[in-house]
């Protein structure tokens, strides 16, 4: 017997980081040596004291039932202390701060409970495919901001076309951003809550990556700009902040009309977070946050081996601020990215993100995560430049 799927999902695979990490494996089975360099996993783990949060909370009777689909009390409040400790913003536990499941969960989940078939979305390009795919499972069409190199990878808002921009329902912004470690400026997002203000459209700001800086950088929100939450969710995660991409805890903050959209969707999707979680999560917000200078020293250090790496085989990328990425060009001799990630897992086990994943801007760069042991990127780096070479 046949079974269809629904049209909205007919075209599309698996998430791409689930099908490399099963050819993976079956590499791994064959007894290959292969280092992840793709996806921006933390390998380090949180503090002790966020694990033992977990861990005494876990143990009580009483934390194994269901919560609340927006999270507890306790949780929203430590938001809110984050959100005014570490941007000076002022939120509304109640009804500007929702807990997620993870933000990538919230950023399918705002497309599901906001778009309408029809609707415009205005997506970065190069861009976390998730922006596009929700977008489209919606029923909604995608219009494309390029992210170039020139133009310090921000999308020029005022290239929109006026009957685009018109039309539009909803755009996304990502800074510090994956794949391109890019940041954005005050200025910038100024400009960003103008463009939508002025064309009714909802700004979807995901920043998982805003405590995860290197150099003196401090990275902003775009929530701390005058006037912002009229128009603007921001997305923020525990995982990268924090080292606890598998617990999947985040929030949302902001507009409080459209995060009641969000939470209404919610109640019907999910069961909301295991307690304990967001107990230890409500711990890592509002403890002493001086341990992540030193977790992102080590950041910054296997940033620089990696750029090293890439300028001694005569790429020369540019040199990220924020974020676990070197977004680099791919060697002369490749055209395709696809082609030049196939080739480095199969070759020298080395896998790293294709650049045309991330969509077509994306083509001609690949993407290398530096959230895997230093000795194994030296490795990485060392193997990629024997490999190269031998080319010649």
């Amino acid at each position: 017997m046949n079974f269809s799927p629904a049209d909205r999902i007919a075209s599309f695979q698996s998430y791409y980081f689930g099908r490399l990490g099963e050819t993976i494996q079956s590499l791994r089975k064959q007894g290959r040596d292969i280092i992840r360099l793709d996806i921006g996993s933390p390998d380090l783990p949180p503090t002790s004291e966020i694990i033992e949060t977990l861990y005494n909370s876990a143990k009580l009777p009483t934390t194994h039932g269901y919560t609340m689909h927006n999270g507890t009390q306790k949780f929203r409040n430590t938001v809110a202390v984050y959100l005014l400790n570490r941007f000076e913003i002022s939120l509304d536990p109640e009804s500007e701060i929702l807990a997620l499941i993870g933000s990538k969960e919230g950023l399918f989940n705002l497309s599901q409970a906001f778009l309408n078939p029809g609707d415009i979305v205005l997506v970065p390009d190069p861009g976390y495919p998730v922006y596009s795919a929700a977008a489209k499972i919606a029923g909604a069409t995608v219009v494309t901001m390029p992210l170039l190199k020139e133009n310090n990878y921000l999308p020029d808002l005022q290239a929109i076309p006026q009957e685009i921009a018109l039309k539009a329902k909803m755009l996304w912004l990502n800074y510090p951003n994956n794949p391109t470690g890019a940041i954005a400026t005050p200025d910038f997002y100024r400009e960003a809550i103008d463009f939508a203000r002025q064309n009714h459209i909802l700004l979807a700001s995901d920043a998982p990556y805003t405590d995860v800086c290197f150099d003196g950088y401090t990275a902003d929100s775009i929530l701390q700009i005058p006037g912002a939450k009229e128009v603007t969710v921001e997305f923020n995660s525990l995982s990268k902040t924090y080292n606890m991409a598998g617990w999947r805890v985040g929030f949302a903050a902001g507009n409080a009309q459209v995060l009641g959209y969000l939470k209404t969707y919610k109640s019907q999707q999910d069961s909301a977070n295991f307690l304990p979680t967001l107990e230890a999560g409500a711990y890592a917000l509002t403890s002493d946050q001086s341990w992540l200078d030193e977790r992102n020293e080590v950041y910054r250090k296997r940033r620089d081996i990696i750029l090293a790496g890439l300028n001694a085989i005569g790429l020369y990328p540019k040199r990220p601020k924020a974020a676990l990425y070197v977004w680099s060009p791919i060697p002369e001799g490749f055209t395709d990215s696809s082609d030049f990630c196939g080739q480095c897992l199969q070759e020298i086990g080395v896998s790293f993100a294709p650049g045309i994943l991330y969509g077509n801007h994306g083509e001609g760069n690949f993407r290398i995560s530096f959230g895997c042991e230093t000795q194994k990127i030296e490795e990485a780096m060392h193997r990629l430049r024997t490999w190269l070479l031998s080319q010649v």
